[in-house]
């Protein structure tokens, strides 16, 4: 009895000694940080995008769902529904591009230094080839890059 009690006290000891050698090896403990969100962030995009689909969906205001979307983009780029923004930003865009909605797309307004500028429709079109892309090349297997890659085949289709 006493001569296991002596074994297991050495094994203990053992891997107590052995643990800080396996830290030091470069082994990484808890979550990868790319996937770490700010919940209140996470909080904002979640509006913005509700916000964007109303304009997108209900309201055909592409200019303001535009806008919201490239906000979501460029404030929280690991958005939790990023694919679901890069594709109504890509949509948005290209519908732009076709003067399609309620609202010009002279609305769009870009500033270049310290001068307003709007986009032609190529522009418009570039924009939103990028938006749709981004979203397969990132996001290959998500159900929102099936539907970019039909916008995009019916872009190569169009004269």
């Amino acid at each position: 009895m006493r001569k296991s009690f002596l074994c297991m006290m050495v094994l203990v000891a053992a891997v107590l000694v052995a643990a800080p050698v396996t830290r030091a090896q470069g082994v990484r403990t808890g979550p990868d940080p790319s996937t770490l969100r700010d919940p209140d962030l996470e909080r904002d995009s979640l509006h913005n995008l509700e916000v964007a689909r109303n304009y997108f969906k209900l309201k055909k205001a592409y200019v303001a769902s535009l806008k919201r979307c490239e906000e979501i983009i460029a404030g929280n780029p690991n958005f939790a529904k990023i694919e679901e923004v890069l594709l109504m930003a890509g949509q948005s865009s290209l519908w732009l591009a076709d003067k399609k909605g309620k609202q010009s797309p002279d609305l769009y307004v870009t500033f270049d230094g310290g001068e307003k500028k709007t986009l032609t429709p190529e522009q418009f079109r570039e924009m939103g080839r990028d938006y749709l892309n981004k979203l397969i090349k990132d996001h290959p297997d998500s159900p929102y890059a099936k539907e970019a890659r039909e916008e995009l085949a019916a872009l190569e289709v169009k004269p």
